[in-house]
């Protein structure tokens, strides 16, 4: 059974993935040996993981496209599973509206982006159509995502640094950035020592780098669950079309609202996709409202429902949403 345990130990690890139980315990009033047996219980039933990404926009390289894919509508749980398995599609998401799945892409660059849309995509039997949606910049990704468990208090206990903050390291070298960050995406919470022999790093080296980069948001890490934890919140993406002038204090609105899981500047007919949580349908309606209120002249382009997440930020999910596996994300 889910309790209120896991819900708040769900939401610690969103505050602070690699979080030693030791430095948890006192804020969820629990001792360390108790959050280690709860958290093994969460993840070998798929209902929590930590895992890690490169932010495009912080290391230097790739890019993302949000990609709306069209299927006949008996295949679309087929292509949803066929996608699941290419290491480029790093989400994908049954959803309504104007395209049965949406897809988020991970690409080093546009010709690899191209290639990936035509060559591989593009030939999958039962895809009918692609419409794809480049992002600029994402203002907010899923990492900061809460379902709002923890008071402040305790949120600010489990945020406090350890002592010594991380220095920028002088010798940096990509590909050794990007091996720990592939290992980290199937367990966040890796110890070092395992990180170490995966990655054929020094242990110190290891430390050394990954306080770094996530220090500097290199690495992003993030902590997900299932709707037997969370509940079953509504989530969608509105596709809005905001003028120029207004963008800087739109985004300013819409990014410090609880519900906004991601919102990105993209490049299409569309000039802001942003991803909402939200307890139930209405709920997202009444932030149309206010956004409507604020600045009249923003027009919602389209928005999508999401109905079923069959992959996750590389992690495979059931029907219900309970994590079976992973696919490192390879751009």
């Amino acid at each position: 059974m889910i309790d209120e345990l896991d819900l708040a130990l769900v939401d610690a690890l969103r505050v602070d993935p690699r979080a030693p139980w030791s430095r948890l315990a006192a804020p969820l009033g629990v001792d360390p040996a108790t959050l280690s047996r709860r958290w093994a219980r969460l993840t070998a039933n798929g209902d929590a993981w930590v895992t890690c990404y490169p932010s495009a926009d912080r290391i230097g390289r790739g890019l993302t496209a949000l990609v709306r894919v069209d299927c006949p509508a008996d295949r679309v749980t087929g292509v949803a599973a066929d996608l699941a398995r290419h290491p480029q599609a790093a989400s994908i998401e049954l959803v309504t509206g104007d395209a049965d799945l949406l897809l988020t892409v991970a690409a080093y660059d546009h010709a690899s982006l191209t290639g990936y849309l035509v060559d591989r995509l593009g030939t999958v039997p039962g895809v009918l159509r692609t419409r794809t949606t480049l992002v600029e910049r994402t203002l907010v990704e899923g990492s900061r995502f809460s379902n709002g468990a923890l008071d402040a208090e305790q949120r600010r206990a489990i945020a406090a640094p350890p002592p010594g903050a991380a220095r920028p390291v002088a010798d940096r070298r990509v590909e050794e950035d990007l091996a720990l960050i592939r290992a980290l995406g199937a367990d966040g919470r890796m110890p070092y020592a395992e990180l170490s022999a995966r990655t054929g790093l020094p242990f110190t080296t290891v430390r050394r780098r990954l306080a770094e980069l996530r220090d500097s948001g290199r690495a992003v890490l993030r902590c997900d669950a299932s709707p037997r934890v969370t509940g079953h919140p509504v989530g969608a993406m509105l596709w809005l079309d905001v003028p120029p002038a207004a963008l800087p204090d739109a985004t300013r609105r819409l990014t410090a609202l609880p519900q906004t899981r991601m919102c990105a500047v993209t490049v299409g007919p569309a000039n802001l996709a942003l991803y909402l949580i939200a307890p139930q349908l209405p709920d997202l309606r009444r932030i149309e409202q206010d956004l409507a209120h604020h600045h009249p002249a923003i027009r919602v382009h389209d928005r999508h429902v999401t109905l079923r997440t069959p992959k996750l930020v590389g992690h495979l999910l059931t029907p219900d949403g309970r994590r079976t596996g992973y696919v490192p994300i390879e751009p």
